[in-house]
């Protein structure tokens, strides 16, 4: 599908295995096997009511993990240390509530936890002594269903590797997260809970994470790098006897089709002025030219939507998410025009949250009727970008990859392993002007066209192994049930992103349900509508019965 993808000779099976289970002579998987046994006794509070937990902590999911580091880069500068340096990006935290100890049907909540595709250590969501609160926490709700509760680590950006590699280059998230489901396949009848109804649960760089390993489900393309570090069910000749689809998918403001991203970003914010009226244009030629690549793309990817149409898409969308939250509860209403919305930041720790006001001037609504009369589309990109400064030109792929190191751009997800940036888009490749930085035709002599025609080219393979788009709608195994959320108020990606992403999937046979919506005044954030996600969460599991 995409130009430069792997030649996978060893691999010869479908994407859906029909081996699936014959799994128990592999020396690799002999030595992952799950022990019951191993676990700690604690004790949480939810809703209340104590609540006595099963905890299995890192559980180590590969056979040959790869060796991080001591010193980890910290968030924000400077270095943390880190205790589990074999296998704390590669392992599991599993947390059983005592009632569900004995029940294999139970439905697992597989959490990932890498926001900004950054590298994610193993955590613990659940802590002795915690108190959750099932209307707020998606942990505690979680527990409270007596869902099995899964933190997964994983391997991705800002990794170093104990040897001064940077080893979390895509697509080494996606592998570690498939080596997860992978585990609890392998050990689906010593576990509680059901390897057959797993929820995927991710917010930004996790929500892409989700996104992505609902979609490709079985595909061969993910075997090398699946060996590599000794998953689960992967034989000595590349054949794989274990599956690694999932059953649903819980994904908020995915930062996802990042190898497009720049452009539906630059469109979006580009077509109306956004960025021009707000001051918030500093490369105005780059923004242009990039814009202009939009079009094409839409066209391409034959979901029905186009250029000249999705600022109506959108609107509809804006629309009907308030019309949602009107209808939810009497006491929701939406500041009529000329009123301000009041909009909470985060303070400092300890103190109360900063509040900003914003004259609403691009929404008319009836709070009474629960209608909206009208959406000034230009009004509420300009509402959008003055509440959350919009990213700088280009977005995702910064022109001079080790000049903008402090973006928090995806640079450092691509390239060699030796190799800390690299740029992974055409435009930026072409127009990189940070000579020295290894990136680019300044550097490497060749365009992007050029480059990617190398063989020893792996970065076009990367940027497809992490995209979602590129797997539904083909032999990959989508997961059948999809709940995904992005904020009216999320600056951080292209809204067009998600809408893409919800028209490729209700365009897929595979899929049975996708609950798409815009989150009504919600900024970039996750785990904000715990009982609407938990209620979907549960009626699509009703809806399907007992796994076999």
């Amino acid at each position: 599908m995409i130009a430069g993808s792997i030649a996978l000779a060893a691999v010869s099976l479908p994407a859906a295995s029909a081996a699936a289970g014959r799994h128990g002579s592999d020396p690799e998987d002999a030595a992952l096997a799950f022990n019951p046994a191993g676990y700690t006794t604690i004790t949480v509070t939810v809703d209340g009511a104590p609540m006595t937990v099963r905890a299995y902590s890192e559980i180590c999911d590969v056979a040959r993990p790869v060796a991080a580091a001591a010193q980890q880069p910290g968030l924000g500068g400077g270095s943390t240390p880190i205790s589990n340096t074999r296998c704390g990006y590669q392992s599991i935290n599993v947390f059983v509530p005592q009632a569900t100890a004995g029940d294999q049907r139970a439905p697992i909540y597989f959490a990932v936890n890498n926001a900004g595709w950054a590298a994610s250590y193993i955590r613990a969501s659940v802590t002795a002594g915690a108190s959750y609160a099932s209307a707020t926490s998606n942990v505690g709700a979680a527990l409270k269903a007596g869902y099995v509760f899964v933190d997964v680590a994983d391997r991705s950006r800002n990794l170093v590797g104990a040897d001064g590699s940077w080893p979390g280059k895509s697509p080494a998230a996606i592998v570690d997260a498939k080596a997860a489901v992978r585990y609890l396949r392998l050990n689906d009848k010593r576990m509680p809970g059901s390897a057959e109804r797993i929820v995927v649960n991710g917010t930004s760089g996790g929500g892409a994470l989700s996104s992505i390993l609902g979609s490709a489900g079985n595909s061969p393309e993910y075997y090398p790098y699946l060996a590599q570090v000794g998953a689960a069910g992967i034989t000595a000749d590349g054949r794989s006897t274990i599956r690694d689809d999932v059953f649903a998918v819980n994904a908020y403001c995915p930062i996802t089709d990042l190898g497009n991203a720049d452009r539906s970003y630059e469109w979006l914010f580009n077509v109306l002025n956004t960025r021009t009226d707000l001051g918030q244009n500093n490369l105005p030629a780059a923004a242009a030219a990039i814009a202009a690549q939009f079009p094409a793309y839409e066209k391409s990817l034959g979901l029905g939507l186009s250029a000249s149409d999705l600022l109506d898409t959108i609107k509809r969308e804006v629309i009907r998410s308030a019309e949602t939250y009107l209808k939810a509860d009497p006491a929701n209403t939406i500041p009529v025009l000329g009123d301000s919305f009041v909009i909470a930041g985060g303070g400092p720790p300890g103190t109360p949250p900063s509040t900003k006001s914003y004259v609403n001037n691009w929404i008319d609504v009836d709070n009474a009727a629960n209608k909206v009369r009208s959406v000034n589309m230009k009004n509420y990109l300009d509402f959008v970008a003055t509440q959350a400064t919009l990213k700088t030109t280009p977005a995702f792929d910064p022109l001079g990859v080790n000049g903008n190191t402090t973006s928090g751009a995806e640079t450092n997800l691509f390239g060699p392993a030796n190799q800390r940036y690299l740029n992974y888009t055409e435009y930026s490749w072409d127009h990189n002007n940070v000579a020295g930085d290894g990136s680019g035709l300044d550097d490497t002599g060749l365009t992007w066209a050029q480059y990617i025609r190398k063989r020893s080219t792996i970065v076009d393979d990367q940027v497809h192994l992490i995209d979602p788009m590129d797997f539904i709608g083909t032999r990959a195994d989508t997961a059948p049930y999809w709940y995904v959320r992005t904020g009216t108020r999320d600056r951080d990606t292209s809204f067009i992103v998600s809408i893409n992403l919800d028209r490729a999937l209700a365009a897929d046979r595979q899929v049975k349900d996708v609950n798409y919506r815009l989150a009504w005044n919600q900024p970039h954030a996750g785990n904000y509508d715990v009982p609407e996600a938990m209620a979907w969460i549960a009626k699509v599991v009703r809806q399907v019965g007992n796994p076999h």
